[in-house]
């Protein structure tokens, strides 16, 4: 006869942390989303709040404040410590351009975690009225195409040997990399109601 007491004692599988950096941006679609996927979303403000995290993620907003605000509340170096201690990282929008090791930004003050070996260039569509919506081929996360939204993203310009190019603009025009635990995207993920590019993070987080 089967032991169904001792199939109620088998330990659950644990639901990923992932941290949503919350100094400013839509941080909150980014929660919101890895709820509804079945991860526990914790807002990051400050180094305690990275302890045990799965994953992180730097959502958009402006890039220069958000910079500054890591470097005010003493998390860019643990952040940057979690990216080499190989933990999952996923900038979008702003959050890419922090991650990129160069940009066109010679602006004197701009903090960058500078790990990911690209080069970006900011507000590369234009200003907020030039924002728009595209369909983006990724074969990643397979068909149908990925519905982007674009609001004063930067592109990526250069990208070094180790870095692979998920998806790109009909003219192409980078717009989505990964090199190893760095996942970054040009455009906001969190602004659809499609979830894949999350499932994806998800997914690369567990095979860590």
């Amino acid at each position: 006869m089967r032991n169904h007491q001792k199939d109620a004692t088998q330990p659950t599988r644990r639901q990923p942390i992932v941290g949503v950096l919350a100094l400013q941006g839509d941080f909150r679609e980014h929660c919101k989303m890895l709820k509804e996927l079945g991860a526990e979303p914790r807002e990051v403000r400050l180094p305690d709040d990275l302890e045990g995290l799965n994953g992180l993620i730097i959502p958009g907003g402006e890039s220069t404040t958000i910079g500054k605000l890591m470097v005010a509340y003493d998390l860019q170096k643990p952040v940057h410590n979690l990216i080499a201690a190989g933990t999952m990282v996923w900038g979008t929008c702003a959050g890419l351009i922090l991650l990129a090791r160069e940009t066109d930004n010679a602006m004197v003050g701009q903090p960058l975690l500078a790990t990911m070996h690209i080069r970006v260039r900011r507000n590369a569509f234009g200003s907020q009225g030039d924002s728009f919506e595209t369909d983006l081929t990724v074969p990643a996360l397979g068909d149908p195409p990925f519905h982007a939204v674009f609001i004063r993203g930067p592109s990526v310009e250069r990208v070094d040997a180790g870095v692979e190019v998920l998806a790109r603009l009909d003219d192409g025009t980078i717009v989505a990399v990964q090199e190893g635990n760095l996942l970054g995207t040009a455009f906001h993920p969190e602004m659809t109601g499609d979830p894949r590019f999350h499932q994806y993070f998800l997914s690369l987080m567990r095979e860590k």
